[in-house]
């Protein structure tokens, strides 16, 4: 299945028009042409079957013919609040591994060691779209503005809270917190780490310091490591 993007689509529409750069993808790259057939996601579960019946590559129009939902393969909802690499392209290449594996909310952080203080959301917002459909998934995640590690404290919401930091003391495998329905936050630091404060600032809210194994991690895998014991351990728990 080659999969496509269309956040208007509805259950309701009788047709679809795609935007000028989608148009351009699948005409003038894919040579679709009017009589092929289409599957479109809203980007919110849904699955549609359309046949294009106007094939322009500045206004693509495609006539919807069924629809069906599409359910996550995941029965929790799973937010990474994690510091922007100083890197651009370790930071793309971490939302893009995270959306092909499953993760539904990201927040960018800056944090007292961080090296970034700024990141081009438009940017960011076309890797995980791009992502979303090469892996075949129905949901897009939100990417939510970057934010002070301190303001994402006292503003964001979650059931289970935790943070992954290098420094000593007892930490937990994520299996202990199994199983994970519920909304779960997962803090992932900078290169140089949470700094002191920042994690004692969290374990007084309650967040839980975890363990992702016994290597030292950068940011942007420790990211991935983390969506991905979450998704293996739902899956074989």
């Amino acid at each position: 299945m080659q999969l496509f993007y269309n956040p208007d689509i509805t259950e309701k529409l009788e047709t679809v028009a795609f935007n000028k750069e989608e148009s351009r993808h699948i005409v003038r790259v894919l040579r679709k042409t009017s009589g092929d057939e289409l599957s479109i996601t809203d980007g919110k579960g849904k699955l549609f079957q359309a046949k294009i019946v106007q094939a322009m590559d500045k206004k693509c129009i495609a006539q919807i013919s069924t629809w069906e939902h599409k359910p996550k393969t995941w029965n929790y909802h799973l937010h990474i609040a994690i510091a922007p690499t100083k890197m651009n392209d370790r930071f793309e290449w971490f939302l893009e591994k995270a959306t092909e594996i499953g993760v539904d909310e990201i927040t960018p952080i800056f944090c007292d060691h961080s090296e970034r203080r700024q990141i081009k959301t438009e940017r960011m917002e076309k890797v995980i779209l791009s992502a979303m459909k090469q892996s075949l998934k129905f949901n897009l995640p939100v990417l939510n503005k970057p934010v002070n590690f301190k303001e994402f404290l006292s503003t964001s919401h979650w059931d289970l809270g935790l943070i992954a930091h290098c420094e000593d003391g007892a930490k937990n495998h994520l299996k202990s917190f199994f199983p994970f329905h519920q909304k779960i936050m997962i803090l992932i630091g900078p290169e140089g780490d949470f700094s002191v404060g920042e994690i004692r600032l969290a374990l007084e809210m309650g967040i839980k310091p975890v363990t992702l194994g016994e290597s030292r991690l950068r940011s942007e895998t420790a990211g991935i490591v983390a969506c991905n014991a979450v998704a293996l351990l739902n899956e074989i728990l």
